[in-house]
């Protein structure tokens, strides 16, 4: 089977096409004809091995897992034993807990695993779990429910153009600052306001929203605390592109955060197939559509890694796998 394999970190270059036997799954576990990858901003860091911290939970000196991709959808060909949930020719979507996606066949385990209704095909499915599992999870931890008042930084990219449209799914009103190149696209989602993130946070009113959802970890912390009302939350959700690093950003936010009714809480979101479920859902009904930045094939897949590492993407890049969607 073609499968892209990484032995080394860094950059797309070092990620190459080879051909592998198909494996067998195992107990609890069942073997996947790839239909389509998500490729999300952790896989190019797993595959950068940086910031250095991601080393210490995927490999100090290579990847424990060279195959990356961890968002897959596709279908059933084979189960192992003890797979009560699932049966062979069940369509599927999850996040893998080790990643393996850009291949022709990868074997999850089934409690990863959620049906894929019949209204969603395998690109949009796959398109979901980890992206939109984020989203959801930093509107959970800022409590945003109908009539919040919202503002979404950096939110062009896989993770914020869904926090936008989910927050707006919940009825609240939401302020959105992204690329210039993003603005068309976040527009589209249903925004009360759009603007380019170059004018910085400096114009934006004190005290004026009740939650701040912060993708990238570059605003200063007092700037975010400001725009936030008594009882308000900022969510970081990644903190890792700051001078001090993901770990003194995360304890300068609980400094910040001691005595104040204006908290700052990093997210370290995880998989949740409950999510991706309701995901699935909301992507059947039409009431959630991912913004899409390309579409790669199996075999282009080293250009998909690159095109998310060079920044500047727009939604989703995905990996339609050779058989995806019966071609």
């Amino acid at each position: 089977m073609i499968t892209w394999l990484q032995d080394r970190y860094g950059t797309a270059d070092v990620v190459h096409l080879i051909d592998r036997t198909v494996p067998h799954p195992g107990a609890g576990e069942v073997l996947i004809q790839m239909g389509a990858v998500g490729l999300n901003s952790a896989d190019v860091r797993i595959m950068r091995g940086e910031p250095l911290l991601v080393r210490l939970a995927f490999g100090l000196r290579r990847p424990k897992t060279p195959v990356p991709g961890r968002d897959v959808a596709g279908t059933i060909i084979e189960e192992g034993e003890g797979v009560e949930l699932f049966a062979v020719g069940d369509r599927v979507v999850g996040e893998l807990s080790t990643a393996g996606g850009l291949a022709e066949y990868v074997i999850a385990s089934t409690d990863r695993l959620v049906p894929v209704p019949d209204e969603v095909d395998d690109l949009t499915a796959a398109a979901l779990p980890m992206a939109g599992g984020t989203a959801w999870q930093a509107l959970d931890a800022a409590g945003v429910t109908a009539g919040s008042r919202v503002l979404v930084l950096g939110a062009g990219g896989g993770v914020g153009t869904y926090a936008v449209r989910l927050a707006v799914q919940r009825g609240a009103e939401v302020h959105a600052l992204c690329s210039a190149r993003a603005i068309e696209a976040v527009s589209g989602l249903g925004a009360a306001s759009v603007a380019d993130r170059a004018a910085g946070l400096d114009g934006l009113p004190p005290n004026s929203f009740d939650a701040v959802l912060d993708l990238g970890g570059r605003a200063p912390l007092a700037a975010l605390q400001r725009l936030v009302r008594e009882g308000g939350t900022v969510v970081g959700i990644s903190v890792g592109e700051n001078r001090v690093g993901p770990v003194g950003r995360m304890l300068a936010s609980a400094l910040r955060s001691i005595g104040s009714r204006r908290r700052i809480r990093p997210l370290t979101a995880t998989a949740k197939p409950e999510i991706t479920g309701q995901l699935l859902a909301l992507a059947a009904s039409g009431d959630l559509v991912p913004v899409i930045d390309r579409i790669y094939p199996l075999d282009d897949a080293g250009a998909a890694l690159t095109r998310i590492d060079g920044g500047g993407v727009v939604g989703k890049v995905l990996v339609r796998a050779a058989r995806a969607d019966g071609d």
